[in-house]
């Protein structure tokens, strides 16, 4: 019994029904790597467990040359311009890599870990907490669902300005026992909902156009011409100023009262704002 073809699937697509096969057992499940040339190489963020070692490329079917595998703890992304974006955007740029995934692992000792705990063994190793970014959870990339960091981490690579829009962002999870590859978020959907969204906004400026074209002469004015409404109907005359007889020293004009001085009261002084801290 041959293995079926894999030409109507996409790479991703094909190495989940490949891993599922061989992990129930198909001794002829396999993937043909040759009829997805123009998906290759793979850009693959894992955690650095060891025990991840002997499933990649393995689990993916992929031979070594067409696997970019890059790794850090917990496969954690913290921003779209952190340094394991920067790797992953060589890796794509310099590197040539087609696809991106993002593989988490089930029983990840960092979700696993707290703040609290990873002080106590950092502190256990000399490291001291003042040293330390104020917010661990943030820094460190602390997480408690393996499912929502992949999610979490995905969402960042594909909203990155260092990764192309047409590149497929796939979110992965390995089951640390039995080597099997489930779905967490598939790259090729996503991928195709962000274009979907960036055609339907076509559809704003295409309402715009059935709006009926304006004409001036539909246009209706007020009759009474600008300014005509706070002008008065009839001029107002002006008083008549009593005349001076010739020779006369005109009285003095009156001169207006000083204000004695105000009374400043000063502001009351400014208070610092009281600062806050984490504690762990």
């Amino acid at each position: 019994m041959h293995a079926p073809s894999f030409n109507f699937m996409r790479l991703f697509e094909a190495i989940i029904d490949a891993n599922h096969r061989a992990v129930a057992g198909d001794a002829e499940a396999g993937l043909h790597p040759d009829d997805f040339m123009d998906s290759l190489p793979v850009v693959a963020l894992t955690c650095i467990d060891p025990r991840l070692n002997g499933y990649f490329p393995n689990a993916l079917a992929l031979p070594p040359e067409q696997f970019i595998w890059l790794r850090n703890a917990g496969n954690i992304i913290t921003s779209g311009l952190s340094s394991t974006m920067r790797s992953l955007a060589l890796a794509c740029a310099v590197k040539g890599g087609r696809e991106i995934a993002v593989i988490g692992h089930t029983d990840c000792q960092v979700a696993k870990t707290t703040a609290m705990a990873l002080l106590e063994r950092l502190k256990a190793l000399g490291v001291d907490r003042s040293k330390l970014p104020e917010n661990l959870n943030e820094f460190f990339g602390i997480f408690a669902s393996e499912r929502q960091n992949v999610i979490k981490a995905c969402d960042f690579v594909r909203h990155s300005p260092l990764i192309g829009p047409g590149v497929p962002v796939h979110g992965l999870l390995i089951d640390i026992e039995t080597g099997k590859l489930d779905w967490v978020v598939n790259g090729y959907d996503t991928l195709a909902m962000a274009v979907h969204k960036v055609a339907s906004g076509s559809h704003v400026l295409g309402n715009l156009e059935t709006f009926k074209d304006f004409e001036m002469g539909e246009m209706k004015f007020p009759e009474m011409r600008i300014g005509e409404a706070a002008m008065p109907s009839k001029p107002v005359p002006m008083p008549t100023p009593p005349a001076i007889p010739t020779g006369a020293v005109p009285p003095p004009l009156p001169q207006p009262s000083t204000p004695p001085p105000l009374k400043m009261t000063p502001p009351p002084p400014i208070k610092p704002h009281p600062v806050y801290k984490s504690r762990y």
